[in-house]
């Protein structure tokens, strides 16, 4: 009589025990393909493991015990964008962000990267999520763009002899404001809804005018706006990039930031942090001190351009007679969803002539701190941006998110093209209303792209 083989013994995971990639979120890829041509790493390279369907693969197999964490392993879940370009176009809903941001923490915990790639990072995480520190290096980046240093080094080539990462860096650069008065922790409204504002760590410091303008539209929309002086930064970069205890810890301070100030929504002006803020309910899903906290918290947050769709418009808008090419950024449309509103809000202005730049769902490869860590694609995907956008003839280019918009003006600066500017989509709204005229107005931003340059 033929006795039944016992079954195959289960290959322990490749993840540790602590929040791996969950089986029902692997099981949800049906492997259909539809990705590949959103995703911005296969468009550039055409490998199926640069896919998200190749990476949920990859992610599979480590969690069945059957490939290891390793350098190779790693190195495609480090090219990845995280853009969320494929949960846009997956027809299964695969939610993709909740298999690569826990199988980067995986990899941060389980493999131990080279000495100069954890000092490189080590920076990173010590400098952008501190608004305090971000202003001590202000300083001598302000001398050094101020004095012609700036303009001498490019005109040398010497940036040519420093590490890609060195230069990405200093290419990035934002142009340092001068010293910009405090915007008031209240701006004082007839109050049709009271909001907290975030103020961002890289936004409050290099992009001031911008937070300004912010409040400046709200309060034109009879919004009583409230930003917490002590509220941190979001944690954004740290869970993109694998450090999950860190985006956890600076998850609860936020909400408790905001529970103090008891406001109706919280109004994010950057697209990176509002993807992450609208997830702090399933961050702290398994924390039971916090978890409701959380999700009530995230179930307050809206981009601006959400939240002025929602208020009957009662600020007269001006015509700005100017031709512009609308960039959407990738945590606003692909992580957010939040395509409509913003053309929606431009339409409102008279005037404004709005132009559709080509693939426009096609990241421009900022992706949070990934064109520094990763400059070479990000450079060839700046690139192709650029190409895109300068066949719309447009005047200059605005988006939702400061990322974008130092990456963009990098790609255009690579170019020679000086003088288009790059600015946030509420600058316009808020000329606007203030019946700033469009020739001012785009003089204004020109100048500020020729110092960047």
């Amino acid at each position: 009589m033929a006795h039944a083989s016992a079954p195959e013994p289960l290959q322990p995971s490749s993840f540790d025990a602590h929040n791996p990639p969950q089986q029902e979120h692997i099981d949800d890829c049906v492997h259909c393909g539809f990705c590949l041509p959103a995703c911005p790493t296969y468009v550039l390279w055409g490998e199926e493991m640069d896919s998200p369907r190749g990476r949920i693969y990859m992610i599979r197999k480590a969690h069945d015990g059957e490939a290891p964490l390793d350098s190779r392993f790693q190195s495609h879940m480090d090219n990845c964008l995280g853009c969320m370009a494929c949960m846009t176009a997956c027809p299964s809903g695969v939610e993709y962000n909740k298999l690569i941001e826990p199988t980067r923490a995986q990899i941060e915990r389980n493999i131990t990267r080279p000495f100069g790639e954890r000092l490189f990072r080590s920076l990173l995480f010590a400098t952008f999520p501190h608004p305090r520190r971000l202003r001590l290096l202000a300083v001598p980046i302000r001398i050094y763009q101020k004095t012609g240093l700036r303009s001498l080094v490019r005109a040398s080539g010497v940036l040519k002899l420093l590490p890609a990462r060195l230069a990405a860096m200093e290419a990035l650069l934002p142009d340092v404001p001068s010293r910009s008065r405090p915007i008031p922790s209240t701006t004082s409204a007839s109050p049709r809804r009271r909001v907290g504002m975030l103020s961002g760590c890289v936004q409050q410091v290099f992009f001031p005018h911008v937070n300004a303008a912010t409040a400046r539209v709200l309060a034109a929309e009879g919004c009583e706006v409230i930003i917490p002086a002590d509220q941190p930064c979001c944690g954004a970069l740290m869970l993109h990039c694998g450090l999950e205890s860190d985006a956890i810890a600076l998850a609860r301070k936020m909400i408790a930031a905001f529970e103090a100030v008891n406001v109706d929504t919280v109004v994010i002006n950057s697209a990176g942090c509002g993807s992450t803020m609208k997830e702090y309910g399933y961050l702290l899903r398994d924390d039971p001190e916090w978890a409701q906290r959380a999700a009530a918290f995230s179930a307050k947050c809206k981009d601006v351009s959400e939240i002025l769709c929602d208020l009957t418009p009662q600020a007269t808008r001006h015509p700005m007679k100017i031709r512009v090419a609308y960039h959407d950024a990738c945590h606003l449309q692909h992580a957010q969803g939040v395509q409509k509103q913003p053309r929606k809000l431009l339409a409102g202005i008279p005037g404004l002539e709005v132009a559709e730049i080509p693939e426009s769902s096609l990241c421009c490869g900022s992706a949070g701190v990934y064109n520094l860590l990763e400059p070479e694609a990000a450079s060839q995907l700046g690139a192709r941006k650029v190409d895109n956008l300068l066949t719309t003839r447009a005047q200059a280019v605005l988006s939702a998110n400061p990322g974008c918009l130092l990456q963009i003006m990098n790609g255009l600066r690579q170019r020679g093209m000086k003088a288009m500017p790059a600015f946030h989509l509420v600058e316009l709204l808020d000329a606007s209303i203030r019946n700033v005229p469009a020739e001012i107005f785009l003089a204004g931003q020109k100048s500020a792209a020729d110092r960047n340059a």
